[in-house]
């Protein structure tokens, strides 16, 4: 087979040989693909001499395939199929996004104001029906019909029936009301931090996560106290509006509290680790466009970078 790179032309042809093995006949293939039979056979002609080698052996009453046909035929199947996704992408772009939609969605996720971005996607894709599960479990998304699931982690575990596509990343501060401040002062420095009253989440294990801090080339790991820990992000942020203590949570989750005063930052030269937001489907490789739709507003909503 010549070393040149393969062109449109070849692409095309190629296409063209995957129909006739397909279709089983010149004569049927040129019905299906819509074009004059001796067409059909000049180009399949041509593509061989490009080729160097014969795809098919004709003979007056069959089509016989030959060893280097059915090497090829894999990628022309290939090549057909891809042309086809690309084909149904366009119809599906065109076409009014409908029927059901089932998302999955961490608790701590319902937090963030969805109201505005929820009544936006009704209003704009009428036609579609959003069925919204609120639970801190994992889904199956294949068994029980989910189209998306949007996951919190620095990693998913392999999975070959799903894909995960990362949205983005969650800044992490630390945070404190105004009256726990005032009466207990601004930590200066990260260390200050083991001398406050300190709100940590803790992993589904009930292990309590330490607070890693970074600025610039600078690192501070620590395990302060406080009154309450828990695996609740929601939860530890309304006490730490309540006055309890310092919190680390994700920017999305206190923008509410931080505009309406009853958060501040702390540290804010720190930071803490990014959270990662992944959104998860079953193992297809289209989406529907109303599954599409609502992940790129889901993500606008969330404000992940």
């Amino acid at each position: 087979m010549p070393d040149s790179p393969v062109s449109g032309r070849d692409a095309d042809d190629l296409i063209l040989f995957a129909q006739v093995i397909e279709a089983g006949s010149f004569s049927e293939a040129a019905l299906r693909v819509d074009v004059p039979k001796s067409t059909l056979s000049r180009r399949l002609s041509a593509l061989e001499t490009r080729l160097g080698q014969r795809l098919i052996n004709r003979t007056t009453r069959r089509l016989t395939i030959t060893e280097f046909g059915q090497r090829m035929l894999e990628h022309a199947q290939r090549l057909h199929e891809e042309v086809q996704i690309a084909v149904a992408l366009a119809h599906q772009e065109q076409a009014q996004p409908q029927g059901l939609l089932r998302v999955s969605l961490p608790p701590d996720l319902a937090q963030i104001d969805l109201t505005s971005m929820l009544i936006a996607y009704a209003a704009q894709y009428p036609l579609v029906r959003i069925e919204l599960d609120l639970s801190p479990r994992r889904v199956d998304l294949v068994a029980e019909r989910f189209d998306v699931a949007i996951r919190i982690a620095d990693r998913l575990p392999d999975d070959t029936t799903l894909v995960a596509r990362k949205l983005g990343d969650m800044a992490v501060h630390l945070y404190a009301s105004p009256a726990y401040l005032k009466q207990f002062g601004k930590p200066q420095r990260p260390e200050d931090l083991l001398s406050h009253a300190c709100l940590r989440l803790i992993s589904a294990s009930g292990e309590a996560l330490p607070w890693r801090l970074s600025r610039s080339d600078q690192h501070w790991s620590g395990l302060p106290t406080g009154p309450v820990s828990s695996n609740s992000p929601s939860m530890q942020r309304t006490l730490a509006t309540h006055g309890m203590g310092i919190v680390a949570l994700a920017e999305p989750l206190v923008l509410e509290q931080l505009a309406g005063g009853q958060l501040q930052r702390v540290l804010p030269a720190w930071a803490l680790p990014s959270v990662t937001v992944w959104c998860v489907t079953p193992g297809r490789r289209l989406l529907p466009a109303r599954t599409t739709a609502f992940i790129d507003m889901l993500k606008a909503a969330m404000r992940v970078r």
